[in-house]
């Protein structure tokens, strides 16, 4: 009994066209349960795998408005219903996520990597110029 175990627990899952939403919501949640797994290894691979097919489903049926990054980033947390305490909690610094929020400073490239991460917002979104307010 113990061999058959050893063996159904070395089955990989075979990933395939990410095709409708309930294939993508499969993808997404196996990504999160792999997602710290170290290079070289076959969890790694299939992370990387995964964030493949992942981006190419959400290109292709991107709902998602052409706003600027701020603006993005506010309809995300209304979606997911994060407040700025979230963002800053994933970030480290609620007063710059505060100045960020309030376009008084840009987004720097490590909260664009966490926010896209944390609202699942492909990072071109994010990327986009947009202007400051003036202090």
């Amino acid at each position: 009994m113990l061999k058959k175990f050893k063996d159904m627990a070395t089955l990989k899952k075979q990933w395939f066209l990410v095709e409708t939403d309930e294939d993508y919501e499969k993808a997404v949640e196996r990504f999160e349960q792999i997602k710290y797994t170290l290079n070289g290894t076959d969890e790694h691979k299939e992370k990387m795998l995964l964030v493949h097919l992942i981006s190419t489903y959400e290109k292709a049926n991107s709902t998602l408005p052409d706003v600027n990054p701020i603006e993005m980033i506010k309809i995300r947390m209304e979606d997911f219903g994060y407040k700025s305490a979230d963002l800053a909690s994933a970030y480290g610094d609620k007063g710059t996520v505060s100045k960020v929020l309030n376009y008084k400073q840009s987004l720097s490239l490590n909260m664009i990597k966490k926010f896209s991460e944390l609202l699942r917002i492909p990072v071109q979104y994010l990327v986009k110029d947009y202007d400051l307010k003036a202090s």
